[in-house]
């Protein structure tokens, strides 16, 4: 699992006036929670990046005061206008202790409706887990080799993982194969010319038929 080392100075004042002040000179207030209790300090927003500004689940290695804290990201702000990080919250982690995390869901195999020209619409990329750290896992795979069009692909499909408890429905759909509009548009025409041509047999006489009286006359 990918780890980020995070360096910060100690907070020496405290409050909104102090924030914004040091938001000013680019840093971002943040707080570690765990470990001896709560942490302020402030941190570089550029040595933010790799950690917010990214699909992939990574762990924090967060030194502060002369302490270092094997740490998850727990929390983080922006601002709702210029989306600038106003605050960060880490979580460091104990051993034996329980977390909740969210980690993406990534994909195995190739889809055989996906190959038939279908789209795999992915509709949840994120999956929330129950864990200790030391079962942490940084994502969840799904085999999509079996499914075919029109087929979704649920929670309750990932492969169990020891120690780890998975949070969401198991009935919640990850990801579908899409059938195109052209496909759909295909089997349709498809469709009703088969439909077509078995009402046209239906109405031609049947082999072997017998002429009507008339006919015999």
């Amino acid at each position: 699992m990918e780890t980020i080392k995070v360096s910060g100075e100690i907070r020496e004042t405290l409050g909104k006036k102090s924030s914004k002040e040091l938001r000013r000179e680019g840093l971002v207030p943040a707080v570690v929670y765990g470990i001896g209790g709560p942490k302020h300090f402030t941190v570089k927003a550029l040595d933010l990046r790799e950690l917010i500004y990214t699909p992939n689940f990574k762990l924090a290695e967060v030194s502060v005061g002369g302490d270092t804290y094997r740490s998850i990201v727990k929390d983080y702000q922006f601002h709702p206008v210029t989306d600038e990080l106003r605050h960060i919250d880490f979580l460091a982690l104990e051993d034996g202790r329980t977390i909740k995390v969210e980690v993406p869901v990534t994909f195995s195999g190739t889809s055989p409706g996906v190959r038939g020209g279908g789209k795999l619409q992915v509709t949840v990329r994120r999956i929330k887990i129950k864990t200790t750290p030391e079962h942490l896992v940084d994502n969840l795979t799904l085999d999509i080799s079996k499914l075919e069009l029109g087929q979704s692909i649920r929670v309750r499909d990932i492969a169990p993982i020891e120690g780890v408890e998975i949070m969401n429905p198991g009935g919640q759909p990850v990801a579908t194969v899409e059938v195109p509009r052209a496909l759909r548009s295909a089997a349709t025409a498809e469709k009703k010319a088969t439909e077509k041509e078995a009402k046209k047999a239906g109405k031609a006489p049947a082999a072997g038929a017998a002429a009507p009286a008339d006919e015999k006359k």
